[in-house]
């Protein structure tokens, strides 16, 4: 059935229900996984005009972020280790979370991508956004979201 999933992960409590099916599944169809974490860079001043930031603080901020995104999917490897699932864990850095997704799962030749909503709705979902969304309706490649 599938072969390569890609699981979406921004480590909330939400997010882990998404961990949890795709490795799930991925157990079931003999499919290996890409466990995903996207980190956002380090804005480099909030308001134009705005004080910048020091770049070797916003080089250590990005690093602490990346170091526990990879321990966050390393994680995630491990615990599939011991179902049979091979994990590859993967960090990629970018503002564009929704296009970060799909392109990961574009690059590591994936046949289904699982991600978890918010189930975000009227106002807040204008305000804030979604990023499920947008991969479900960018992505050719089919999208299992939990809510």
């Amino acid at each position: 059935m599938y072969q390569r999933i890609l699981i979406a992960t921004d480590g909330s409590e939400l997010s882990e229900k998404a961990v949890q099916s795709g490795l799930e599944l991925a157990r079931l169809c003999g499919a290996s996984a890409v466990a995903l974490k996207v980190v956002p860079r380090y804005p480099r001043s909030y308001f134009e005009g705005g004080a910048a930031v020091d770049p070797a603080e916003i080089k250590r901020v990005e690093a602490q972020w990346s170091e526990a995104a990879l321990a966050m999917v390393t994680a995630i490897k491990t615990r599939a280790k011991a179902d049979g699932v091979i994990v590859k864990p993967v960090v990629v850095k970018s503002d564009l979370i929704a296009e970060a997704v799909i392109a990961a799962a574009k690059k590591h030749d994936c046949d289904l991508i699982v991600m978890a909503s918010h189930g975000r709705k009227g106002i807040k979902r204008l305000l804030l956004g979604s990023e499920t969304q947008h991969v479900l309706t960018h992505s050719h490649i089919p999208v299992l979201v939990l809510r």
